[in-house]
């Protein structure tokens, strides 16, 4: 992985020369869905894909005359670039699909709800399009602290300005905490749904009836069965995607890949390893601050330090003669290493802060919105 060569700039990685054999453009020439006709990704198989012509109405091709996929080559055309929100509850997979839509880790991912904590933007050209997909926390509805409010504004702040709306389900589900997100997107934004996690169904027969409801429950662009896992399915939602982007100059340089910095990466991916290997031990409160981060050459400099809100998940963190931590800040400086291409010290502490996540202020000062 390349990254910016200071952590005030943001990562960055050339991606022309494979953009071309990496993702699927469709065709310019169709225009989106606004009858409310759904439309399937065509990466599911044939069987499904009848399943849902008649059931539903039709699907999305993305295919050449010949049959074949479509794989842009060199740009054509005008200029296209948009902003597309990702959004849904926690724990539905959408940080998994922006990483993968980028081509690189810029967003961190655990078992753990609310691991996505704030607005990630990761961007992607291909040909004549940027597309600058924005991942956001998960809706959150259970808890009503402050962090959760500061979430919550964040995600409601994000739909409201951008060109198009990915709401994303796990496929042949919808629950509570889905509805709680749905009821907030807009109208007058074009929303795909994206039932993500297909490979997990087993009985496909489900899947027809199951869209028919989310149907009549909002008027969708279009409708994606698929898996953020599956190289050709996300190659396909490139082209879903390009045709509801406005025809306008790129935001960004064409290798940008992230508008974070090296900085804020390594906060999360400590983080990252913080959640993953405590698991349920530790509860979702635990924040991670950057108190340091130099640069020498290709050297970085770190130090970090662990926030929780108890004595005891400091025990739990540190671990038996420290082993617990010592493990967190190897995986991490591994990781950071691969991303920065150099060579990474890294210090952890830990320290408790009582009540944090309830306090406006200190949700502020630890870089919250």
């Amino acid at each position: 992985m390349t990254t910016p060569t200071n952590p005030s700039n943001k990562t960055n990685k050339n991606n022309k020369a494979t953009a071309a054999k990496t993702a699927n453009q469709a065709a310019k020439a169709n225009k989106p869905a606004t009858d409310g006709v759904a439309q399937a990704l065509p990466a599911v198989d044939a069987d499904l894909e009848a399943m849902l012509q008649g059931a539903i109405g039709g699907r999305a091709s993305h295919k050449t005359a010949s049959g074949k996929d479509e794989a842009p080559t060199e740009p054509l055309g005008p200029k296209r670039c948009g902003t597309i929100a990702i959004v849904g509850r926690p724990n539905v997979g959408k940080s998994t699909l922006i990483n993968a839509l980028v081509g690189q880790k810029v967003s961190i991912t655990s078992g753990k709800a609310q691991t996505t904590r704030h607005r990630i933007m990761g961007m992607r050209t291909l040909g004549a399009t940027q597309f600058v997909f924005v991942d956001t926390p998960g809706f959150q509805t259970r808890h009503a602290n402050a962090l959760n409010r500061s979430l919550n504004r964040t995600v409601l702040g994000t739909i409201t300005d951008v060109d198009l709306i990915v709401f994303m389900v796990e496929a042949n589900r919808f629950g509570l905490e889905d509805a709680k997100v749905l009821s907030h997107l807009p109208a007058n934004i074009p929303t795909i749904l994206l039932a993500n996690k297909l490979d997990t169904v087993h009985r496909r027969g489900d899947i027809a009836p199951w869209l028919q409801s989310m149907q009549e429950r909002h008027t969708y662009a279009e409708y994606v069965p698929m898996s953020a896992k599956a190289t050709k399915d996300v190659q396909r939602f490139f082209g879903i995607c390009e045709k509801y982007l406005p025809e306008q100059d790129w935001m960004y340089p064409a290798d940008e890949l992230t508008d974070k910095s090296e900085r804020f990466l390594a906060a999360e991916i400590v983080r990252e390893k913080l959640f993953r290997l405590m698991g349920d031990e530790l509860p979702y409160t635990s924040t991670v601050i950057i108190d340091k981060f130099e640069e020498e050459g290709k050297l970085r400099r770190i130090a970090a330090t662990i926030v929780v809100e108890r004595d005891g998940h400091k025990g739990m963190v540190i671990g038996e003669k420290g082993e617990k931590l010592k493990r967190i800040g190897t995986e991490a400086r591994q990781e950071l290493e691969k991303l920065t291409g150099g060579k990474v010290f890294l210090e952890l502490w830990v320290k408790v802060r009582s009540g944090w996540a309830d306090d406006d202020a200190r949700v502020r000062s630890f870089g919250y919105e």
